[in-house]
Formats: structure tokens, C-alpha cells, sequence
């Protein structure tokens, strides 16, 4: 009788194979009905650079710069972990504290959720972070929304965020919270004007053939003539158009700032971008939008649009 072996070679070398990594858990990227599936990975934050990035030390994955999906904190010009070293523009420190304050709370610990794995912003991952806390998982992003911190930033690859993001920053805006406080960074000129802006993120025809037909009009509903030069404005994103020397609104009139390019007569304003600046908006499940604010030199929003209306 020929004994048995007791494993042949194939069997053997699939017993001593490394065993493939577990693929990343994944589940509802919400509690909303419906929400789509997102994968999620775990780690704790290392550092808080600002108010909508930190390092994170991803489980199996070493530490990776996040970049907080569906938020656009003002922008800090100098990091550190220590408060009294940061620097930056008005209300920047402050969504920092703050978004630093939440992963305190949750001593550091945090989900990291992502339609999209392969999600990034430059060289950040792109994702929605929640906090693990006594009480559960805390969305910070959503926080800095409700709060004021922060300006609504919608992505269409990682969207199951936007609609509710969405109308957590009008919620903010319309009881001017924080960065929508028009003197929250003390009286700037012309405080007392109630500027109103119109927004048209929606050119006639095709937005890239027609970039100019995207604007947006900021009138001056006061007696007084208004000096606009180095007042800015911008998008979600945080490109930019600074008026230049010399701007002003004449009383009881109106300048319209284009995207596209031209020669500016004092009247017309062209912020030289090559492609539309405004995402359309849309519903379904990826609700988009987007909006346009004005800000004064001391960084007061003094004006505002965000679209589409859901609150």
C-alpha cells in the first residue's frame, strides 16, 4: 500500500501564501434613504492644518493628507499645531480651532468615507470624515456648514453629501452665522449699504462657447457712490477676481463682473477665466450647485448667491 502524501505541492503553497488584504468595509455613505454605498477606511488624525484638511494616519496606509469633501474654509497662510503660530485670513483660524476642537472631541479617531476611492483633490484624498465620539459618529464638515465656517463646496464625484451640505450653509447664511456676518471682521467701507448681487451661472447656449454669459451683477441700492477697488470675489472654489483701482458703483446702479475675458470700462468688469466658472444646477441624487460671493478688503461676504435654493 502507497501511503498517502500528506499535501501535495499546489496545496502546500497555498497554505504559506500571504492572505490577500481585506478589502475596505463599505455601506450607506449616509443615514439618508437611499444614499448611495460609500468605502470606508479608519485611522486617527495626526494634524489639523487647516479648516478643511488634516493628516490622517490611515489604517494600512500610512499617514495621507485629507482634504474634507463639500467645505471651502477660508484661507490660512501659515500652519502649525500650535494656535498662536497660525496665520490667515478672517474666519480661517477660527474654522481651524474648531474642525481641531471636533477631532479632539473624538480623541483623534475618525471614518474616512469616499464614493470613489481613487478621490483626490491635487495630491489630498478627497473624503467625508466623521469623529468617533461617546455619543456616535459626528460629521465635522457638516458642523463647520451649520456653524458658519465654512463655504458649501460641491464635488460631483463624491455627491452624496452635497444636498444636505447644501442646506446647512443656506441655514447658516440666512441667520448670518460666522462667515456670513457682513461686519464679522469688523465695519468695512460702506457698512451700512445693503449691497444686493444677482447671479447668472447659467449662460444662454453652451457655457464653455459663451463664458461671458455667465456674470454677476452687484448693484448699489444707496444714495452714496461705493469704492469697490480690492473688494474680491469668487465661487466656491477659491479662485478670485479683485477689483481693480478706481472701482466704484455710482448710487442707485449696478456693475457686472464677467467671467470670461474683455476690457473693463468701469461698467463691465472680466475676470479672465478660459471656462465657466459655476457648476449647473441639478437634482437627483447628485444635487448640485454652487454660489457667488463678494468681499470686502477687511474680508467681510457683503453679498451673496448660493443656488440651487433647497432650504
Amino acid at each position: 500500500m502507497i501511503p498517502t502524501p500528506l499535501a501535495t505541492p499546489v496545496v502546500l503553497a497555498a497554505a504559506l501564501a500571504p492572505a490577500a488584504p481585506a478589502a475596505p468595509p463599505s455601506g450607506p455613505c449616509t443615514a439618508e434613504p437611499g444614499a448611495p454605498r460609500c468605502v470606508f477606511e479608519y485611522g486617527r488624525v495626526t494634524f489639523v492644518a487647516d479648516g478643511d484638511t488634516v493628516d490622517v494616519r490611515i489604517r494600512g496606509a500610512g499617514i495621507r493628507r485629507v482634504r474634507l469633501t463639500g467645505i471651502n474654509a477660508m484661507e490660512q497662510t501659515r500652519y502649525s499645531k500650535y494656535p498662536s503660530r497660525r496665520r490667515g485670513s478672517c474666519h480661517a483660524l477660527a474654522a481651524t480651532a474648531r474642525l481641531q476642537q471636533l477631532v479632539r472631541a473624538g480623541r483623534g479617531r475618525v471614518r474616512l468615507a469616499a464614493l470613489n476611492p481613487a478621490s483626490v483633490a491635487g495630491t489630498r484624498l478627497r473624503r467625508q470624515l466623521s469623529v468617533r465620539t461617546a455619543a456616535g459618529w459626528v460629521d465635522p464638515g457638516a458642523v463647520l456648514l451649520a456653524e458658519g465656517h465654512a463655504l458649501w463646496l460641491p464635488n460631483g464625484v463624491e455627491y452624496a453629501w452635497n444636498r444636505s451640505y447644501s442646506i446647512l450653509s443656506a441655514r447658516a447664511a440666512a441667520q448670518r452665522l460666522r462667515l456670513f456676518d457682513p461686519q464679522g471682521c469688523g465695519p468695512g467701507p460702506g457698512a451700512a449699504i445693503p449691497l444686493r448681487l444677482r447671479l447668472r451661472w447659467d449662460a444662454k447656449g453652451n457655457d464653455g462657447a459663451n463664458v461671458n454669459g455667465e456674470w454677476a451683477r452687484i448693484r448699489n441700492p444707496s444714495s452714496r457712490p461705493l469704492r469697490i477697488a480690492r473688494w474680491w470675489f469668487r465661487d466656491s472654489a477659491a479662485r478670485r477676481f479683485v477689483f481693480p483701482r478706481g472701482a466704484a458703483i455710482k448710487p442707485h446702479r449696478s456693475v457686472v463682473l464677467h467671467v470670461g475675458r474683455g476690457r473693463s470700462n468701469g461698467r463691465a468688469f472680466y475676470w479672465g477665466l478660459p471656462e465657466p466658472a459655476f457648476e449647473n444646477a441639478s437634482g437627483g441624487s447628485r444635487a448640485m450647485g454652487d454660489g457667488g460671493y463678494l468681499f470686502d478688503p477687511r474680508g467681510n461676504l457683503r453679498a451673496f448667491v448660493i443656488y440651487p435654493r433647497r432650504a
